[in-house]
């Protein structure tokens, strides 16, 4: 099911220049805060530094709470891509059906320009490959925080395209747990386990421990594996300390080991004859910290901290790769108040070095140092002004200033905000086309040049008695494009377009609540554009539904249970280099969800795609022969899993 989050988008005015901020949906339902219900008031942002309650901050941030998260919860307790594919805005695009990979497109945009964030620390890598979005566990999980459109100013150069920040649940004055165990009917099985208690003298910890698996779905029985088959196990520790003086410690340490099974059957062959086996193990190992301290009358210092290091050993029939990716992170940082104007102001150095044994041609190391700023001022009762600069020198692409600048007027009932930002990306070998197939047929990197984006958005919103509207348009340009391009039946190399990477696109809200009741309707008009072949023509954007739209009903009662019922439409998509057609169709999906409370225990169905819409129903997933990259497959543009039934039980332990 999809989150009752969801948003309108429709073609903009030619006069701005790209998306970014708006009105902030104040997520659908309160937060939680150790599960204990908290006003919508009381939700602080923690993406922009800044320490607002959501509606007070001149940066759209849409806020899902500790709610939304229990719902996806019970639809994929393995992990996050769901939460996220029913946010407005929001897609999760299949970037490799082999294998099931996958990437959050935000407003249109490549998910190559979404940061992925946890507790503000770049946990998943700097550019973290689009597993990363599959390998997520939801069960420790606050509240997700997602700003849209360039967030270059607050995080560098990945966040071209937005920030989606995942906030950790925070123990309370008790111990208390959760089991979750959960089973498909495509023969999935999900076992969560989290755990959090007070330490004493200020300190508390916890934990999540998770193990999943999938077995591989040929539902076509063309010998092609349609649903990717893995095994997985992840454990999540975590420290925190608050000192009496207001001071405090987070401390934060992830493993995850997964293999993943793709390509064709064992004993099945692919249409050039031969086996294709595409499997992917992924080891990685992160460690985090942010510590705050009260300086008297100077502010507060922050120091933040952190390393990841994922190894990978890719299979492509006969061909192995096998690679290590690491990101380091320090950056301080102090706030104050001072002119009337609260403020933060620090410095940062990142590095990201990717190494493969199979082409080392394609090694890289980015040192980047940093300064950054941000000013927010109350210029009236009802109007506040934000400000961003940031200034990157990265070693391969050079000095970047990428700025933002957002305005909220809040009269009466009535919310306005406007943004404006600046940004950049620093591209490397990969992109989704490399991600999916590998870089055994890529050329050198060769006079790459980074690629900007202008993004702006105004947005209104509405809220009184149980009504709640919104309305976004948003727009971006991105100028100098990554896009690969063939130069040879079975070679390709990636270039800067010529030209301009057009956005436009409305996003829209209608939420209504009563009691226990919470419905919601959704529509999104995007048109997107880029250069077409050498710079000549314009095309849409692959795998871009102009329209989408969505309904969702929800009765929930506390301690008793929730009912739901959801339904969405995407529409027509264009696509590239499909032999088998230039568009896709559109579709209709419908879902249910039922829970029921008996004491601690939480018993739960949810019934996805119940049309059983599947794109291997039209066309084959396979190609008649490989792709110039090396992909079997064509792209995804429709449910490849059919109708899906899970159930499951969680069990809530002490508190």
């Amino acid at each position: 099911m999809r989150t009752p989050l969801l948003t309108i988008s429709a073609a903009m005015l030619a006069a701005l220049i790209a998306p970014g901020s708006g009105l902030a949906q104040e997520a659908g339902g309160a937060a939680h805060h150790e599960d204990e219900a908290t006003h919508i008031d009381d939700i602080i942002v923690q993406s922009t530094r800044s320490r607002r309650r959501v509606q007070d901050e001149p940066v759209r941030v849409e806020v899902l709470g500790q709610e939304e998260i229990e719902e996806k919860l019970l639809m994929r307790p393995g992990n996050i891509s769901m939460l996220l594919a029913e946010t407005g805005g929001l897609r999760v695009q299949v970037t490799s059906p082999g294998l099931g990979a996958a990437n959050i497109r935000v407003q249109g945009l490549r998910g190559r320009y979404t940061q992925l964030l946890a507790d503000g620390l770049p946990l998943y890598g700097g550019q973290a490959s689009s597993l990363g979005l599959l390998q997520i566990a939801p069960s420790d999980l606050r509240q997700v925080e997602v700003i849209k459109g360039a967030a270059s100013a607050l995080y560098g150069g990945q966040a071209l395209g937005g920030v989606i920040n995942l906030i950790s649940r925070r123990p309370g004055d008790q111990a208390k747990g959760e089991l979750v165990l959960n089973a498909t009917s495509r023969d999935g099985q999900d076992l969560s386990a989290y755990g959090a208690a007070p330490l004493g003298g200020g300190w508390s910890g916890s934990i999540l421990a998770s193990a999943n698996r999938q077995t591989e779905q040929d539902l076509d029985e063309d010998g092609w594996i349609d649903m990717a088959g893995y095994e997985r196990l992840s454990a999540r520790p975590r420290l925190f300390w608050d000192g009496d003086d207001g001071s405090s410690l987070f401390l934060t340490l992830g493993a995850m080991t997964e293999d993943r099974r793709g390509g064709t059957l064992y004993d099945r062959l692919a249409p050039d004859g031969q086996t294709f086996e595409q499997n992917q193990n992924t080891r990685r190992v992160d460690v985090g910290m942010v510590g705050e301290r009260l300086l008297g009358d100077w502010g507060v210092a922050q120091l933040r901290t952190s390393g990841v290091t994922q190894s990978h050993r890719h299979r492509f029939g006969s061909l192995i790769e096998m690679d290590e990716h690491q990101t380091l992170l320090a950056e301080a940082s102090l706030s104050a108040d001072a002119l009337g104007s609260s403020w933060v102001g620090g410095i940062a150095y990142q590095t990201e070095d990717y190494a493969s044994e199979a082409f080392p041609v394609f090694d890289y190391r980015f040192e980047t140092p940093t300064l950054f700023v941000q000013m927010e001022r109350d210029l009236t009762a009802d109007l506040v002004f934000a400000g961003s600069a940031r200034w990157d020198d990265h070693s391969t692409y050079g000095g970047q200033f990428s700025p933002r600048l957002s305005l909220l007027y809040k009269p009466g009932p009535w919310t306005v905000r406007a943004s404006w930002g600046r940004g950049f990306y620093a591209p490397g070998p990969f992109v989704e086309e490399t991600e999916a197939s590998g870089l055994s047929r890529l050329e050198p990197l060769s006079g790459l040049r980074e690629e900007t984006a202008q993004t702006a958005s105004l947005d209104f919103g509405y809220a009184a008695g149980p009504w709640e509207l919104g309305l976004t348009l948003f727009a971006s340009d991105i100028e100098d494009a990554v896009h690969p391009q063939t130069t040879a039946p079975d070679r390709i190399r990636l270039v800067n377009v010529d030209g301009v990477t057009r956005t436009r696109g409305v996003e829209g809200l209608t939420r209504w609540k009563q009691g226990p009741w919470v419905v919601t309707g959704s529509y999104l008009y995007l048109d997107a554009s880029e250069p077409g072949d050498f710079g000549v023509t314009r095309q849409a954007v692959p795998l871009t539904p102009r329209h989408s739209a969505g309904f969702v009903a929800m009765w929930e009662e506390h301690d008793q249970g929730r009912i739901g019922f959801e339904a969405y439409y995407t529409g027509e998509q264009p696509l590239e280099d499909n032999p088998y057609r230039t568009e896709s169709d559109s579709y209709v999906e419908l879902g249910l969800l039922g829970e029921i409370v008996l004491g601690r225990y939480r018993l739960f169905l949810n019934l996805e795609n119940l049309l059983d819409v599947r794109q291997t129903r039209d066309d084959p997933l396979t190609r008649p022969q490989r792709a110039p990259d090396g992909s079997w497959t064509v792209d995804a543009w429709a449910p490849l899993e059919g109708f899906t039934a899970n159930a499951g039980i969680r069990i809530k332990f002490g508190g």
